[in-house]
């Protein structure tokens, strides 16, 4: 029998209402996007609709590279085109969305003092890609992992609201690509770039200027990924770093 409803456990309360304020403002500002229903608030915990799905394979790249250019986009004509990556975003009712640059500075700072950048030379070289992402429209970033959609009979359902900042164009659809390439192996490069192309399509569907990402910024996008995911190998469903020798395909060289 399939249960009604799904209850998350936070370890703080602030975590819990972090996560209200964050459905709150992807229902209001993300249209495209469909969330499960929020069912009851506890004092650390949320009740969630029980949705009835699966999680996202390789063959479901293009399919959610699309939707994910349909969120962002949508989301940048109803706010983000007021937001700045270089500022945290502050619409108000005590949500802060945080600037793209300043948490990833500190966890790359992380990944070299925990040796997945052995050299300061390789800390720069992180921090100089990091700089070199952060321009263009603005977008958000919600771990586009593929544990964090289901596949359902008739839609895509995003869950796993607990963690919002601000990104480029292009990020998020990074992450999905690296972490389906961690999770199942390499992914051909031409899916990759049609993946791109699909995103840039249903982006600038909102606003022309909006779906000019193009391979070279993905590509530096998945490098930083590929950095920030490194401590996870071996949990989650991740086997590999997507910088294995191995996975050089998906990682499509630095042309565009």
């Amino acid at each position: 029998m399939t249960p009604a409803s799904y209850t998350k456990h936070y370890t703080s309360a602030e975590r819990c209402q972090q996560a209200v304020r964050n459905y709150l403002w992807l229902t209001r500002h993300a249209t495209p996007i469909r969330l499960p229903a929020l069912q009851a608030i506890g004092f650390n915990s949320l009740v969630f609709e029980f949705v009835e799905g699966r999680h996202v394979e390789p063959s479901d790249l293009l399919r959610l590279a699309a939707h994910l250019g349909d969120v962002h986009g949508a989301t940048w004509l109803n706010t983000l085109h007021r937001a700045r990556l270089d500022a945290a975003h502050v619409p108000g009712q005590g949500l802060e969305l945080a600037d793209y640059c300043s948490s990833r500075r500190r966890a790359l700072a992380a990944r070299h003092a925990a040796g997945f950048l052995p050299t300061a030379a390789d800390l720069d070289a992180a921090q100089a890609l990091l700089a070199r992402t952060a321009s263009g429209p603005v977008a958000f970033y919600k771990d586009a992992n593929p544990r964090n959609f289901l596949i359902t009979a008739d839609s895509i359902v995003t869950i796993d609201v607990d963690d919002l900042t601000l990104a480029p164009f292009g990020y998020d659809l990074a992450k999905l690509i690296v972490t389906l390439t961690m999770t199942y192996g390499p992914l051909p490069a031409r899916t990759v770039r049609e993946a791109l192309d699909q995103y840039n399509r249903t982006a600038a569907g909102h606003h022309e200027t909006l779906g000019r990402t193009d391979m070279g910024h993905l590509t530096a996008c998945m490098r930083l990924h590929d950095i920030l995911t490194a401590p996870y190998v071996g949990r989650g469903g991740y086997q590999h770093r997507a910088s294995d020798p191995q996975f050089t395909d998906a990682r499509c060289g630095d042309s565009g």
